[in-house]
């Protein structure tokens, strides 16, 4: 981009004029968010890179883009001209930013960041790393000094969440988080998290894409509860039902006024990991501060009845569109002319004939063939592969409805597949059902099981790199936490009502990738002289590619799950598909014969 170079001299000259060395910009927003509004895209707008992940630093006289290697092709081609050096992190020769930092500046330098875009966690974290340097990072907000023409943040009204759909009243949340904050010596609660904060005051809207929330922030108090928002996203009939539940609305940037005036003798639970330091800085010195994880990030993590009736049946709605786009797209590749992004918009329209969809649920990831194998590829006009009969699929979709979030990856042999490409398959399909099948104590953690989602591949010498699963909202964000199945440790244990996604996944570069993902949700498995047990209900609803699967890999028991799994996907969907549809998904759900 032609403009890069003159952005970035600008923000040179706002540097000198501050004394500022160097400067960080993350590709976030004040809410810890994973999908941002235009507004926030700071780092997009300094260096034209347009991916998910990946921070800027510049000095004076250098300037670095760190992201990891699902953006190492992309970074490379957005950042030619820019001046900016792509930083591949993750390889032993790329430095991380605080490292580079301290060899680039010297002590008694100054690094500029703009407290509302980091945690309060991450920055003391790099105020500690940078002054073992002598080095001093300050709160200063330089792009919006330079920023000519910036987007305005969105003003779109939010709409009240229905009972009806998400089985409790803000009121009763509201009391329900008043005990928590009560168990935990606190007085006033700051939240700053989106999804938090459509959850607990059951609001919902289109401020970013894909995640249904409203850009707000909030205060929960012993006495009151504020929403803080812009006037005009309240809808006249949002102003009575806030009322109703007893919340009381300021204006969105209030919220600096309202925690400014807290009481010194109270006592401020905040979420470091989420609260952006802006925020932090204006509660009042006096205060004490209980960091921990938000209440309100655990609670909703753990899906009522009614939440989890709900996600059953937007299964069912998934999985019926997924059947005719899935048998749309056998009849129809023969042609030539099907794309993954041509397949993409074709699967959502497939969703959108479905009651209460809303959207998707993120950015459709198609990889044909070798881009099978980017984890999360994104197709572009420019690498948009054309789909033949050859190869593999793997198609990585979700919606959102008013009555559950979806997210399933289904890898599809468009041809005839090579011996490898089952064994691989036959490798994955092994973990998801070790997992979906697993039987645990209560006060497991996902940490704790993700070996059985890797153990047959990792007998053979093979991994994959990213986690097994994540939480998933319910009509809210597609990654939900606190709860997590992966390598890293977690300390949140997996609970009843908890619904995590078993993806497992095998990805051979330059060749192909393979992903199977289902929903399972956290019930009772029995109760024993040894404790409560758990186990997964398995809640997507698709078969599993049979052509890809080698039976003799498999032990009787998987063959018992996987004609149960089908069994149950035929008798779910079938009622609502014609004749010819139900027929098709009868040869994909046919059983296998064991013995």
């Amino acid at each position: 981009m032609k403009q890069i170079p003159e952005r970035l001299s600008a923000l040179h000259d706002v540097m000198k004029k501050n004394s500022i060395a160097a400067y960080i910009i993350p590709g976030t927003d004040p809410h810890a968010s994973e999908y941002i509004a235009d507004y926030w895209k700071e780092r997009e707008w300094i260096s034209g890179f347009t991916g998910s992940a990946g921070t800027v630093a510049l000095t004076l006289t250098k300037a670095g883009l760190w992201t990891d290697s699902r953006y190492f092709l992309q970074g490379a081609e957005q950042l030619k001209g820019t001046g900016i050096e792509l930083m591949k992190q993750g390889l032993p020769e790329t430095l991380e930013i605080i490292p580079w930092l301290s060899v680039e500046l010297k002590a008694g330098d100054k690094v500029g960041v703009n407290p509302q875009m980091f945690s309060a966690n991450a920055y003391s974290s790099m105020k500690a790393e940078l002054g073992m340097s002598g080095i001093e990072l300050v709160s200063i907000d330089l792009i919006d000094m330079v920023w000519n023409g910036r987007p305005a943040l969105p003003s779109n009204p939010f709409f009240v969440f229905d009972t009806k759909y998400n089985g409790k009243s803000a009121k009763e949340k509201l009391n329900t988080l008043r005990a928590e904050l009560k168990k935990a010596h606190a007085n006033v609660f700051v939240m700053s998290a989106l999804d938090d904060i459509a959850w607990l005051f059951n609001i919902r809207g289109n401020d970013v894409s894909f995640n249904p929330v409203v850009i707000a922030y909030a205060l929960v108090s012993d006495e009151k509860a504020t929403l803080f928002i812009e006037p005009e996203k309240i809808p006249a009939e949002g102003k009575e039902y806030l009322k109703a539940q007893g919340v009381e609305t300021a204006s969105y940037l209030d919220i600096y006024e309202y925690i400014n005036e807290i009481p010194s003798s109270k006592a401020v639970l905040i979420d470091g990991a989420k609260l952006n330091r802006s925020l932090f800085e204006a509660i009042p010195q006096g205060c004490v501060v209980r960091n921990t994880m938000s209440p309100v990030f655990k609670l909703k993590s753990i899906k009522n009845e009614t939440e989890i009736k709900g996600v059953r049946n937007a299964m069912v709605k998934d999985g019926v569109a997924l059947t005719r786009f899935f048998k749309w797209l056998e009849e129809n590749v023969k042609k030539g002319e099907l794309s993954e992004m041509s397949i993409s918009n074709k699967l959502r329209d497939f969703r959108a004939e479905q009651e209460l969809f809303v959207g998707e649920s993120f950015d459709t990831i198609a990889g044909y063939a070798a881009h099978g194998a980017i984890v999360h590829y994104r197709a572009t006009p420019e690498s948009n592969f054309v789909i033949k009969e050859e190869n593999l699929l793997l198609l990585d979709s979700g919606g959102q409805f008013f009555d559950g979030t979806t997210d399933i990856t289904r890898t599809v042999a468009m041809g005839t597949p090579t011996i490898q490409q089952i064994i691989d398959f036959t490798l994955v399909l092994k973990g998801h059902i070790n997992l979906a099948t697993a039987i645990f104590p209560v006060g497991t953690r996902g940490s704790q099981l993700d070996i059985l989602a890797r153990k047959a591949m990792w007998d053979l010498g093979v991994n994959y790199g990213h986690g097994t699963g994540h939480g998933i909202g319910h009509f809210l964000n597609v990654h939900e936490g606190p709860q997590s199945i992966r390598m890293d440790e977690n300390s949140t244990t997996l609970q009843l009502g908890m619904i995590t996604s078993n993806e497992p996944g095998l990805y051979r570069a330059n060749e192909y990738g393979i992903r199977i993902e289902n929903l399972i949700l956290v019930v009772p498995a029995e109760k024993t002289e040894f404790g409560q047990f758990l186990k997964f209900e398995t809640l997507t609803l698709f078969p599993i590619d049979q052509q890809l699967i080698d039976i003799e890999m498999l032990g009787e028991k998987e063959i018992e799950w996987l004609n149960g799994y089908h069994s149950m996907v035929y008798d779910s969907l079938s009622p609502a598909l014609s004749e010819e549809e139900r027929d098709w998904l009868a040869k994909k759900c046919a059983p296998i014969k064991i013995g």
